[in-house]
């Protein structure tokens, strides 16, 4: 005997079930959050220029259309944020972030999305080829001081992991700036922050980490006093795989998520 037919009713029911199942409620953004996000993209896209004034709290509030508190916690957020300064006058004041704040807040964003150093490596190629070949061109002889002061502090510090891996940052972050390029200087940064811990890990558990890693920043200085691009981008290349393969006798794994990975660095070696 065949089933009997639903009823129109009893289907209908049964949809209408289905299709409330079938989606998540609609989260509305706070308000506050609206107005932070509205006078930030006017800040990035060049709008509001830093240092132009904004208003005041109740200013915002008439032109948003929201009461002053409302005003008032977008501001603070966006205060946080270094995109707001207050002045004297106590006028609210567009102003744009040190990158550092930008770049970390791309780095928790890198960590939070399980990034691997894997696609921090590739990345990180790509950019740090594309600095060394710009300043090869462009270069100055202040920029060479520089790059040379913090050799030679390296040398010196070659037997403290701890030192010797802010030296090795600020190296390849001179090197980005010596580009010439802000947006490859802006770029790399945040890869650069999640990369940082690492070179003192391998300076604490390879033997060879600390030589090779001066080996080839002294090399990369002589390849840029000399603007020879084709020796200066051979050996970055050379000291980036030199960084993999010491990350990986360090007992790390390239395709675990970054923070996975830092929270076994404390951890003795297996």
């Amino acid at each position: 005997m065949k089933p009997l037919p639903l009823s129109s009713s009893a289907g209908t029911g049964l949809a209408m079930r289905a299709v409330s199942e079938r989606f998540d409620k609609i989260q509305v953004p706070a308000a506050y959050r609206l107005v932070a996000e509205a006078i930030e993209r006017e800040i990035l896209t060049g709008r509001l220029r830093a240092g132009e004034a904004i208003g005041t709290e109740a200013e915002l509030g008439r032109q948003f259309g929201v009461n002053r508190s409302t005003v008032r916690e977008g501001i603070r957020a966006l205060e946080e944020g270094g995109y707001v300064s207050r002045g004297p006058d106590r006028r609210l004041y567009a102003s744009l972030p040190r990158y550092s704040r930008l770049s970390s807040r791309m780095s928790r964003a890198m960590v939070l999305h399980e990034v691997t150093f894997r696609e921090l490596y590739d990345a990180t190629m790509a950019l740090e080829m594309a600095s060394i070949e710009h300043a090869c061109a462009v270069i100055t002889p202040e920029m060479l001081a520089e790059l040379a002061a913090n050799i030679e502090a390296a040398t010196a510090a070659q037997d403290d992991p701890v030192r010797l891996s802010e030296l090795d940052s600020d190296f390849h972050a001179l090197l980005a700036r010596a580009s010439g390029n802000r947006v490859l200087e802006l770029a790399r940064e945040p890869a650069g922050l999640l990369f940082f811990p690492t070179a003192e890990l391998i300076c604490r558990r390879v033997p060879e980490g600390a030589r090779r890693m001066l080996e080839a920043h002294r090399a990369l200085l002589e390849a840029l006093r000399a603007r020879d691009v084709k020796l200066a981008t051979t050996w970055m290349r050379r000291h980036l795989v030199d960084w993999r393969k010491g990350f990986e006798r360090a007992g790390r794994d390239l395709d675990e998520p970054v923070e996975r990975v830092y929270a076994r660095t404390l951890a003795p070696p297996a």
